[in-house]
């Protein structure tokens, strides 16, 4: 992706984020337990990220600690407000066990899907553009 070594790598809490010059906004997970609190930084710190519009995100997952599930509810919930879809890309397994987690086999507020190839990642967000 050598089109966007101009724009810089943003570091937050829980993730670092760098805004592609097409707008998907691609995150870097960090292994922190998620809080109510660090979500509600991080998703201010996504608004100012992207001027407040809702963009495709593709995140590089880490596993982390399993947050409580007051967190997890108030997670999903935020996911609507910032992202208008979203690409988990992780070694086989993890994104699917942590949309168990998140999403307890209700349905995700955003179309969400995991991937182990970024490219094919990448392909499948352009269409949220």
């Amino acid at each position: 992706m050598g089109e966007d070594r101009d724009n810089q790598l943003i570091e937050g809490e829980i993730a670092d984020y760098l805004l592609t010059d097409t707008g998907i906004l691609v995150s870097y997970s960090k292994s922190v337990l998620r809080t109510v609190e660090n979500i509600s930084a991080n998703v201010a710190l996504v608004k100012k990220i992207t001027g407040n519009k809702k963009v495709p995100a593709l995140i590089y997952l880490k596993n982390s600690p399993v947050p409580d599930k007051e967190t997890r509810k108030f997670s999903t919930g935020q996911l609507p407000q910032i992202y208008t879809a979203m690409a988990m890309v992780s070694k086989p397994g993890l994104a699917q066990f942590i949309m168990r987690i998140l999403f307890n086999f209700q349905n995700p507020p955003i179309p969400i899907k995991s991937f182990t190839d970024d490219k094919k990642a990448m392909e499948w967000l352009t269409q949220f553009l």
